[in-house]
């Protein structure tokens, strides 16, 4: 009895410091969070670039570099799985936010339809092409124990993406949500994401499979068959039982948790399947797209925890991988610049080429490319995969992280001046 009560002291011992310094992490990440996303909202950014750069800021880049006590104190006091598993726990809950918010209605206006898949599709094969010569070339010298084409090609999805929802939240606060260039821009990111998420569940497929033919189709198959089986038995279901619990009306307890049970279902199989639990989420969410009155309570009464609870975490943990002071010399920084411009200049010529070749000037063209190289948040989330399969070394993860808080940070004060220019010039709103 001794020696059991001995160790049932020493379990809650351990539990309760597991809990006081996941608490102590939690309190630290989500004030910073906040303050940062507040100092961002002040100096005309989006709230998400302060809370994403708060997140780096917390990690080895700066807290652990100027008071390394402190932070080991706080961070590596515990095993990270805490904080890991918050992280994954809010990203599936943001994927199918994401998949939620998709809105391909805009499409059906006839004028905009050629625009957007031209520039769609322009902004995303540019960029990959870039970024698989990029992460080929790279790969050797920066990821050397990776699969150099395993490397390359989650480089060039990591180059290819955008952000819809950050790109969303820009939109509204300039207020060209209904305006001709923002259909378009979020049309174009929309489908952009989708063919990207679409991408990246092949590429880590394919990697898994380690370029296995059979293995590989067998995972597609599957991937496609869950899919197909969402769509066409998952999705009626769900429609069914928004109907039934009138989630249209308001979020009863009762169909929160089936939604959430589903979400987390979904994730499973996608995880047994071999891609990643996001994509579970991002399905369910897509599958509900057009469920709009339920989607506007889910924004309302989830979402806002969603954002304040688990993105900084998510952000965070982010941080914690990534280590500036990796990048210790002359060449590592100049294969980060390279990066960076290779990443926008890319992403820009495709959104913009695609622009005027549909029809727009030169101004609207201008717009389009800078609208399309928001990253941010979606490009943290896909390296992160490439990260957890060693696809990618400390140092490029780095530097793809740099690339991605660079070019989404000066999306909203380039847009601010060159709008004004670009609005004036045949700039009609849509209807919606």
């Amino acid at each position: 009895m001794t020696i059991a009560k001995h160790v049932a002291d020493l379990a809650t011992q351990q539990s309760e410091r597991l809990v006081f310094f996941t608490l102590a992490q939690l309190c630290i990440i989500i004030l910073a969070a906040r303050l940062a996303g507040s100092f961002a909202a002040r100096i005309a950014q989006a709230t998400v670039v302060g809370e994403i750069i708060a997140g780096i800021l917390l990690g080895p880049s700066l807290f652990g570099w100027i008071m390394p006590v402190p932070f080991h104190w706080v961070f590596h006091s515990i095993p990270s799985g805490p904080l890991d598993v918050l992280s994954q726990l809010g990203l599936i809950l943001l994927m199918f936010q994401v998949g939620l918010e998709f809105d391909f209605s805009h499409l059906k206006e006839k004028a905009n339809r050629r625009v957007v898949l031209w520039i769609a599709m322009a902004s995303l094969l540019l960029p990959f092409a870039t970024g698989l010569g990029v992460g080929f070339m790279s790969a050797p010298l920066l990821s050397p124990e990776a699969n150099r084409w395993v490397s390359a090609l989650f480089v060039a999805t990591a180059f290819s993406i955008t952000a819809v929802p950050v790109l969303g939240r820009i939109m509204m606060e300039l207020g060209i949500t209904k305006s001709r260039l923002g259909v378009i821009a979020i049309s174009a990111a929309a489908i952009n994401d989708v063919v990207g998420w679409l991408l990246l569940a092949l590429v880590t497929a394919l990697a898994l499979a380690q370029f296995q033919l059979p293995l590989f189709l067998a995972k597609v198959f599957f991937v496609l068959l869950f899919v197909l089986a969402w769509f066409f038995f998952v999705r009626p279901l769900m429609k069914w039982a928004v109907r039934h619990f009138k989630a249209e009306q308001e979020m009863s307890a009762t169909f929160l948790g089936i939604v959430l049970v589903s979400i987390f279902i979904s994730g499973m199989i996608t995880s047994a399947i071999g891609i990643f639990t996001i994509f579970g989420g991002f399905i369910m969410g897509v599958i509900l797209y057009d469920e709009a009155a339920f989607a506007k309570l889910w924004q309302a009464h989830i979402a806002p925890f969603v954002s304040v609870f688990f993105l900084p975490i998510f952000f965070t943990y982010t941080g914690l991988r990534t280590n500036i002071a990796a990048l210790d010399g002359v060449g590592l920084w100049i294969w980060c610049g390279l990066i960076l411009i290779l990443a926008t200049i890319s992403k820009f010529a495709g959104a913009y080429a695609a622009a005027r070749i549909s029809g727009l000037n030169h101004d609207q063209g201008k717009i389009i490319g800078v609208m399309m190289n928001t990253r941010a948040l979606m490009e943290l989330i896909v390296i992160n995969v490439g990260y957890d399969m060693g696809a990618i070394s400390e140092k490029i993860f780095t530097m793809l992280v740099i690339m991605a808080i660079a070019s989404t940070v000066v999306t909203t004060p380039v847009l601010r001046r060159w709008l004004p220019r670009a609005q004036g010039q045949n700039e009609e709103p849509v209807a919606t």
